[in-house]
């Protein structure tokens, strides 16, 4: 693995640093660039990666340069960059979400469009801080062969990852995985809550769906071979009690409430790549 900045120190860049460093990259190879000084010498004194405040400093000192930081800085960070150094040969990973290939590639580009910077756009998700992320990653043409190898090595320390033939794609794996996460905690933080009002103590609860939850995802990734809806049909007696849950899930339309957040979540990052 080559040199490797991190412009932002937020929850992605830890997680990545994370797997990195468990996965035997040397500390030293990795510099993080951040302007508030908690975050960044926290990380250094976590994992002994370098730090410094001044995102042109990481980038000299880097190779791949992951771009950390929220989507309305995202532009204006590649413009000082790509107007302070030379950046050729170096791979740029964004993991901002609504921010296009092209809009970073422009914000680097110094008008010189025959020249783009190799890009890696990645929607990674927040299980990525456990070593459990599911991440879509997209290629710029521009991005080599040794190149997309850095950043399916960077990812896969975080968890499993897909590549993505089209940018578009990216959309939707921010409605699949990306954004997921949340839907799962709310259906969670409503059997909890239900819970509760069966009698059980919040510490009762939380334990009763945490373990089940955990269980049942467990039971999907041991059965790759095994439809998730032969699982659930498995656990399914006609005329028992899940059948009975299973069958006012259906009436009350929840296939229908899941495709239409799931579009919604699509709507929206289209209208943030605008």
């Amino acid at each position: 693995m080559n040199k490797i900045a991190f412009i932002g120190a937020g929850n992605m860049a830890r997680a990545i640093i994370i797997g990195l460093v468990n996965s035997g990259i040397t500390p030293q190879d990795i510099i993080v660039a951040n302007p508030s000084e908690g975050k960044r010498l926290n990380l250094a004194k976590e994992f002994g990666v370098l730090q410094t405040d001044d995102n042109v400093k990481a980038s000299e000192f880097a190779d791949v340069i992951v771009l950390c930081v929220k989507p309305h800085f995202i532009t204006d960070v590649c413009f000082q960059i790509s107007q302070a150094i030379d950046i050729a040969g170096k791979l740029f990973i964004s993991v901002a979400a609504g921010t296009t290939v092209e809009q970073i590639q422009s914000a680097l580009s110094k008008d010189d469009t025959a020249n783009l910077a190799p890009v890696v756009r990645v929607m990674p998700n927040t299980p990525s801080q456990l070593g459990l992320g599911m991440s879509g990653l997209y290629a710029s043409n521009e991005v080599n062969t040794a190149q997309k190898a850095s950043a399916d090595k960077l990812m896969t320390a975080v968890g499993k990852i897909i590549w993505l033939t089209t940018e578009d794609k990216i959309n939707n794996i921010i409605a699949v995985a990306g954004s997921a996460p949340a839907y799962y905690f709310l259906f969670m933080e409503a059997m909890e809550k239900q819970a509760i009002s069966l009698g059980f103590t919040p510490e009762e609860s939380r334990m009763l769906v945490q373990q089940t939850a955990l269980g049942a995802a467990q039971m999907v990734a041991h059965n790759n071979d095994v439809d998730i809806s032969t699982l659930r049909a498995n656990v399914t007696s006609k005329g028992g009690t899940t059948h009975a849950a299973i069958e006012r899930f259906k009436a009350d339309g929840i296939e229908e409430i899941v495709k239409n957040a799931m579009n919604a979540a699509i709507a929206r990052a289209e209208e943030m790549a605008k």
